[in-house]
């Protein structure tokens, strides 16, 4: 499993200091485990042996079948001593092991002579291992002592083999669930770890029945659930079965809700949050479902207790988005927590004042913002910034001291991020508030006076020359906009010499100065900037006497482009490569967008890249499914295509064969879940695809379109679209449950009875990851494409990958994450190789190019660095 990326500069130093495990190594140990077959144990020796081999397993180090053979055979031979913590060892090394092992089924005899014993710690961990490392034959023969395990009177025993029931009903299902009987008697227990573990595995036992469910949910609201532990999963089922049936129609009352309501008055903490944050995640709760959640939540903002604080907070900081008036009442203890030492609390606290509170109160809040800023992380203050700019535009009136607010803390130290996001902020207060317009301009200016970030100066620019012309007083800007072609990058003078343009163009009364400027311009030492010079100057007149602008050169200037850019790039390309004597015609180059993104030219005899991971071919998959989607009208208006993937979400020969397809745009994702009966004697009718986003926050529902009828061998399409962020990679998991009504068919005749029965069915759970937002594209000529792009847009860093078998599973993991093409056959690792580089492109959303160097290095103990440098078109995707 590959582990997260670690900052490869991270100081772990302090901790290496005090592990008694550092430096040691596999060889060694392994020689050490040669212990295990002195005649005389020494216990203690072997149990530290086997703490060292249990250390090198979890850190990720890998045996050999040969090596993780001889250590188990070897620690079999433990079982000969009586010692009680030794043997525990062994139980721990077995399971450990068992995976990578051969013949592990030799020691079974041994723990079933354990799972028999009078000591109960034998029996519980005996109970453990044989679990993990049986099959099916075993598991008939063994299956009587488990069911009496279940309901031992020891508690350790009980949990252990409810525990091992839980594992095996992922591999074994159908002897798992004719323990339903002492299963349910388990739940009965006094002790609060088995009935936690019985009701977990009754409640897997029956999750695919939705009336077993909700009769299993029925009986134990009614019957005393001692355990918290308990309480805490029966209020999770309990809101299940509340989300799937719904409000009563008839008297507007929502089944279980006085059970819910009841166990805010429990005596567990854990038991009152869990039902508070039930009643809050109701659909369509009303104020006076939530009254009661909201009074328990605002008595743990004042507990003395971390995590009861900040589980409050964040609790009612989502509720503050939907219904805020709801949340008012605990304004006041909010207001406290701002000082709360825990950062995550006090900013949780922050944006959730922003969200509830009136206008009175903004004042205050801002006076207790500011000291609170400099002691958070970035990533804080972006939520906080984001809260702000929500804030100004509910209380417009507002907006002086808020716009005071930003610029002060834009000029402030911080990442790129955090200052886009409060640039962004002023941007939009500016287009929303007119009042706001020339205060937030000056606040910009002055904040380009001293900007590190070339893309943050280009886009200030380039929306100073969309709103400046308009103002009162345009002049007032030309200084800061002139400075910066005489102190910035190539890149900054050139957006501000076609900044310059725009006042010259717009504002008749500037436009002898204008070209007083630009004519010094025409000097510059980067040619890019030259040549905007030269065009402005020329085009508006700045070698004869000063006129108007005609609107036709204003449009030719500074309209919009009606070409997409990809298709006037392969026009360029073609006329470059076949040269003719007639001037090249803008108005040949074709106006229709294409479904593909552009990719660089393939050299000869190479197989295409770009869309691989559709079925078909690339250009005519991705054109079907563009045309597919188009023809829908819930989907028309959502834009262009960018990519489309294919996942399975059921095992091959089941009754039903379903894959989705995950169609990607700038603000929307669209599921097609392509469904096959393979029934004959089934037809299904009203099909649906019922798509729990929970975990998928930032996704919203916003039209689906069911199958209405799905016959044998037939295949049809449901479609399910999310909205999301506009042009960000938003990821989350979704959980899937086809739902329809079966009709009986007779075989003979080809006719479905008029009854049917309503049926749905598990689908498996899949993710919109990173990955999804960039195209696999290659490049025919990295080194020329890396050249090309310039070092503005460059980004460098290094990460610690942990310990890998091997460089090629490194690169592997990291070009999967990325979601990139492989370019000039880089992936490939030579064998024995110390060090590597991976040279990789694609088109990320948005059609922006991405060229990555990957450099990696492993060292002896198999940890590996990598060191990430990525260029695009964008410095914000980089």
């Amino acid at each position: 499993m590959a582990q997260p990326f670690v900052k490869k500069d991270d100081d772990r130093d302090d901790e290496a200091e005090y592990s008694p495990f550092m430096g040691i190594e596999k060889g060694a140990v392994l020689q050490e485990a040669r212990v295990f077959n002195d005649p005389q144990l020494d216990a203690r020796r072997c149990s530290q042996v086997i703490t060292k081999l249990l250390y090198l397993l979890n850190q990720g180090e890998t045996f050999t079948k040969t090596e993780a053979t001889e250590v188990f055979f070897a620690v079999t031979k433990l079982f000969q001593s009586r010692d009680t913590g030794l043997r525990r060892m062994v139980y721990l090394m077995i399971k450990e092991i068992s995976t990578s092992a051969d013949e592990v089924i030799i020691v079974t005899s041994s723990l079933m002579k354990d799972m028999n014993s009078r000591t109960d710690m034998y029996r519980a961990n005996a109970i453990r291992v044989l679990c993990q490392i049986t099959d099916g034959t075993l598991l008939t023969q063994i299956e009587r002592y488990l069911k009496q395990a279940i309901v031992d009177k020891n508690p350790v025993v009980a949990s252990a083999a409810l525990v091992s029931g839980i594992h095996l009903l992922q591999t074994n299902p159908e002897i798992v669930k004719r323990w339903s009987n002492e299963v349910q008697e388990a739940v009965q227990s006094r002790a609060a770890l088995v009935q936690f573990h019985a009701l977990a595995l009754l409640h897997q036992i029956r999750q695919n029945d939705r009336l077993a469910v909700s009769k299993l949910v029925t009986s134990m609201t009614k019957g005393s659930v001692r355990s918290p532990l308990a309480q805490c999963l029966l209020i999770r089922y309990t809101n299940q079965v509340i989300r799937e049936s719904g409000v009563n129609t008839q008297s507007g009352d929502r089944p279980f809700y006085d059970y819910i309501e009841g166990c805010l008055r429990h005596k567990a903490e854990m038991v009152i949050f869990e039902a508070a944050r039930a009643i809050t995640e109701f659909s369509n709760v009303t104020a006076r479902e939530l009254t009661p959640a909201i009074t328990v939540l605002q008595l743990f903002l004042s507990s003395s207790k971390p995590v009861l604080r900040f589980a409050a907070v964040r609790t009612l900081n989502k509720v503050a988005m939907t219904h805020p008036m709801a949340v008012t009442n605990c304004n006041i203890d909010m207001e406290s927590l701002i000082s709360d030492q825990n950062r995550s609390i006090a900013t949780l606290a922050i944006t959730t004042l922003l969200k509830t509170g009136n206008e009175s109160s903004v004042d205050r809040l801002m006076k207790q913002i500011t000291n609170f800023m400099s002691d958070i992380a970035d990533e804080f203050k972006i939520v906080v910034v984001e809260a702000i700019r929500s804030l100004c535009l509910k209380f417009p009136l507002k907006y002086r001291s808020l716009m005071n607010f930003l610029s002060n803390i834009l000029r402030e130290e911080g990442g790129f991020e955090y200052k886009k996001a409060i640039v962004d902020a002023i941007v939009i207060l500016i287009r929303d508030i007119p009042d706001a317009k020339e205060s937030g301009l000056l606040h910009l200016c002055e904040f380009i006076e001293d900007c590190e970030f070339t893309y943050l100066s280009t886009q200030i620019l380039h929306f100073l020359g969309n709103e400046g012309p308009k103002t009162s007083d345009p002049s007032k800007y030309i200084r800061y906009i002139y400075n910066r072609v005489i102190l910035e990058n190539a890149t900054v003078r050139a957006s501000a010499v076609s900044t310059l343009a725009k006042f010259g163009a717009m504002v008749e009364s500037l436009k002898p100065r204008i070209f007083i400027l630009l004519r010094r311009c025409l000097f510059d030492n980067d040619d890019e900037v030259r040549d905007r010079a030269t065009l402005y100057f020329i085009t508006l007149g700045g070698d004869g006497p000063v006129v108007e602008t005609d609107e036709s050169v204003k449009d030719f200037l500074f309209g919009s482009l009606d070409i997409p850019l990809a298709n006037l790039e392969t026009g360029l390309k073609n006329y470059i490569q076949d040269p003719s004597e007639e001037p090249f015609d803008v108005n040949s180059v074709p106006k229709e967008v294409k479904s593909q993104p552009l990719a660089e030219k393939k050299a000869p005899g190479r197989k295409p890249t770009g869309l691989g991971t559709l079925p078909a071919g690339p250009t005519s998959a991705a054109d079907a499914y563009e045309r597919l989607l188009s023809s829908i009208p819930e989907f028309a208006s959502f834009g262009k295509l960018f990519k489309s993937s294919v996942l399975e979400l059921t095992e091959e020969e089941t009754e039903y064969a379903v894959n989705v397809v995950k169609h990607i745009f700038d603000q929307h994702v669209v599921f097609q879940y392509n469904c096959t009966n393979t029934i004959p004697e089934q037809l299904l009718e009203n099909v649906t695809v019922i798509v729990d986003a929970s975990e998928a926050e930032e996704f919203s529902e916003v039209a689906s379109k069911p199958l209405r009828s799905l016959p044998y061998d037939t295949p049809g399409q449901i479609f399910v679209a999310f909205e999301k962020p506009q042009g960000v990679p938003t990821v989350g998991k979704f959980s899937n449950m086809l739902r329809f009504t079966v009709k009986e068919v007779d075989t003979s005749t080809g006719e479905p009875e008029d009854d049917g029965v309503e049926d749905e069915y598990r689908l498996e759970d899949f993710e919109v990851v990173a990955a999804d937002y960039m195209l696999k594209v290659g490049v025919s000529n990295f080194r020329n494409a890396w050249e090309s792009m310039g070092p503005d847009c460059e980004r460098i860093d290094e990460y610690g990958l942990g310990s890998r078998e091997s460089l090629t599973e490194a690169v592997n993991a990291v070009i999967e994450l990325l979601g990139m093409q492989p370019c000039e056959g880089t992936e490939v690792v030579p064998s024995n190789s110390r060090s590597h580089t991976c040279l990789l492109s694609g088109v990320y959303i948005g059609n922006v190019k991405v060229l990555v160097r990957l450099s990696l290095g492993i060292d002896g103990a198999k940890e590996v660095a990598m060191k990430l440098a990525v260029r695009s078109e964008d410095e914000n995707v980089s």
